[in-house]
């Protein structure tokens, strides 16, 4: 416990409950989960840049989301597989926690800023097919990709700045496995209501904003695929979108219940689900659902293993 004069200088991460058996169950599967998690999206990566059939807006897009991916979890995941070792709570530094709150929070508001634009993209590949090539060129995807890690970025700094403005002097524990910005509110002694306040209505805009011009793309992109007049057309057009959508539907659904609420400091164990959600299961899901569901993507593993298999060989 801090004084109630003072402020923390480093933080105690309470982890997950329970015995040191269930620890190291739990630490086996997060292994586990990341390792399947960076292999995955590293594949992914390495298919795209190798398979020159990929080579389109859409797989370079891909290519982006799997490295943010690979961040996201790589900033989480380590750190709480650490503590699920050690017998006791585990201390991060003030500093520590500020680089691991700001990195995570700038790579989730890039990723949103990248799936709406991959909304966009796909609403030209299917709307407006013939001028596919003339808008999505290579400099107005190296453009909006390089605009949006540059926003995620940036929007980032007022909200971990003011975070961190505050004193923690209740406590220095965090009921948690990483720094999270609702559990470190809690431990303020100051008045965090109109900080609490200013946070909802960024996330509003930064998560809202990304998905409306998602909402109306695919509005588009389904009113169109209904118009075509076989179900082979139909399904063909649906299927190019159907991971995107598939992968739009976990990631917002999950960030629109941890960050857009008036309230940031809500309990601990529904904080600790939903960001596992976000840090565990959402990156370990983005290669599966972006290779089962592609048929381009499933062509390039095939060729790849029957490349690496002919050179085994010789």
């Amino acid at each position: 416990m801090m004084s109630n004069h003072s402020s923390a200088t480093e933080f105690c991460l309470l982890g997950f409950p329970g015995s040191q058996e269930l620890h190291h169950i739990l630490f086996a599967v997060f292994f586990l989960f990341y390792s399947v998690t960076i292999m995955g999206n590293t594949i992914i990566i390495v298919i795209i840049c190798v398979d020159k059939h990929l080579h389109s807006p859409m797989y370079f897009f891909l290519g982006h989301l799997s490295v943010l991916e690979m961040l996201t979890t790589s900033i989480i995941v380590p750190v709480m597989l650490w503590g699920l070792l050690l017998p006791g709570m585990q201390t991060i530094s003030l500093a520590a926690c500020v680089a691991q709150l700001f990195v995570y929070l700038a790579l989730g508001t890039t990723e949103f800023a990248l799936l709406g634009v991959m909304a966009v993209d796909r609403y030209v590949a299917v709307c407006n097919p013939l001028r596919y090539n003339t808008i999505m060129n290579s400099r107005t995807c190296i453009s909006v990709v390089i605009g949006s890690w540059v926003f995620g970025f940036l929007s980032e700094i007022w909200p971990v700045y003011a975070t961190f403005q505050f004193t923690f002097c209740k406590s220095n524990v965090l009921d948690h496995f990483f720094c999270d910005r609702g559990q470190l509110l809690k431990l303020s002694c100051d008045d965090t209501v109109f900080t609490e306040f200013v946070l909802f209505l960024m996330a509003i805009f930064i998560i809202i904003g990304s998905l409306v011009p998602t909402i109306v793309s695919y509005t588009y992109i389904i009113s169109t695929i209904l118009r075509i007049p076989t179900a082979s057309g139909r399904r063909k057009a649906f299927s190019t979108c159907a991971s995107h959508f598939t992968f739009v539907v976990i990631g917002y659904g999950s960030c629109l219940f941890l960050y857009v609420k008036p309230k940031q400091t809500q309990a601990a164990e529904y904080n600790k689900i939903v960001s596992l959600l976000i840090s565990v299961l959402t990156p370990l899901l983005n290669p599966f659902i972006f290779t089962l569901r592609n048929d381009k993507v499933k062509q390039a593993l095939r060729d790849g293993v029957k490349s690496c298999c002919q050179l085994l060989k010789d």
